[in-house]
């Protein structure tokens, strides 16, 4: 007796916004096999992400570490994933030892691109065209079509990819609101003022703190969130702004809490980072503030998002510090301009519906 139902393995990413742009490409996978289950290895941060999409069926905790090659490792988890009888793997990532654990696991269809030269690893390979594929969402979404198929589906407008959307639960929203003693009797400005990948990405405090003084002053509360690593920027944040509207969450939250917490935001402001992604995935209005990326190849998603960049000729430089060692793409954008971006936006999400 067959199994009639496909089992798909994806190869996740090892980075937040990476991760959430993946969502189309799973949501894909469902449109066009709807009893597909499908299941994600990646790294264990990303278990509450994926817990918040519906079209994943099951995490599997990748226990390696980013850049760890340990073969041995790498051999018995291929062996321990034969059992789950999986019809296909997808690998988002390009290096070649991820796709060491699929191939040992005798996985028949094997699909990713060509990366690190892992022909043979890879049964179903495919070639990446950068002047069609432009944006990192294009190519997780390429994946979810065949190879014959994918040079006409996936080359499509961005509005024909599905925006991810993250899913919370009211409960789960109400038991972090509690434990951090916060309320939502005033809107709330979200700030995500850290970049993991270098101060180059990163707005000046400065600017956040002038920004969240305007809004508090029309009545809003301002929640700032963060890894460990972005603790100093915010509390310098909190410092500058010297109102009790504003706190800081930084290093205080695990992933799970400041997904939902963040999903009561009326508005965020964020660096081009994870919390940006997530943060457009949860239908928020949002604002991608980009100094040394580059706003096209990873936007934040969805009708409800802008990006905004001062597009000098010195960038993007996709450095992790300025070359030039003044950041003028971040230092010359005032508060004002990201201001009138998310009274746009504001306007926009309250305008009334057409009925035409």
């Amino acid at each position: 007796m067959t199994r009639s139902t496909r089992k798909i393995l994806v190869i996740g990413p090892s980075w937040v916004g990476d991760m959430v742009m993946a969502q189309s490409l799973f949501m894909l996978l469902k449109q066009s096999q709807p009893q597909v289950q499908i299941e994600v290895m990646a790294p264990g941060w990303s278990g509450a992400l994926l817990a918040r999409m519906p079209e994943v069926t099951r995490f599997i905790d990748m226990p390696l570490g980013h850049g760890a090659l340990q073969l041995k490792r790498r051999y018995q988890l291929g062996r321990n994933l034969r059992q789950y009888a999986y019809d296909q793997c997808i690998l988002l990532p390009n290096s070649l030892k991820s796709a060491l654990i699929p191939f040992w696991a005798k996985i028949p269809q094997r699909t990713g691109y060509t990366g690190e030269l892992r022909y043979g690893l890879l049964n179903d390979i495919r070639k990446l065209d950068k002047s069609l594929l432009t944006m990192t969402v294009q190519r997780f979404a390429a994946l979810a079509y065949s190879a014959s198929d994918m040079y006409q589906a996936s080359y499509r407008a961005l509005e024909a990819i599905p925006v991810p959307k993250l899913k919370v639960m009211l409960e789960q929203v109400d038991k972090a609101l509690s434990k951090f003693q916060l309320s939502r009797t005033r809107p709330v400005l979200s700030l995500c003022p850290g970049a993991e990948y270098g101060p180059a990405k990163q707005w000046p405090a400065r600017h956040y703190a002038r920004l969240a003084s305007d809004k508090i002053q029309q009545g809003w509360q301002v929640w700032i969130f963060g890894s460990q690593k972005d603790q100093g920027i915010s509390d310098e944040i909190l410092t500058l702004i010297n109102d009790p509207a504003a706190i800081s969450l930084s290093g205080n939250t695990e992933l799970a809490e400041a997904i939902d917490l963040m999903s009561v935001s009326q508005m965020v402001v964020s660096n081009d980072s994870g919390l940006m992604h997530m943060a457009a995935a949860l239908g928020v209005a949002v604002v991608g503030v980009y100094g040394s990326s580059d706003p096209n190849f990873t936007p934040p998603l969805g009708n409800n998002s802008r990006t905004i960049s001062l597009n000098l000729d010195c960038s993007p430089c996709f450095k992790r510090s300025c070359p030039l060692g003044h950041t003028d793409c971040l230092e010359k954008l005032p508060p004002e301009s990201v201001l009138d971006v998310l009274e746009q936006l504001h306007h926009q999400s309250s305008a009334p519906v057409s009925s035409s």
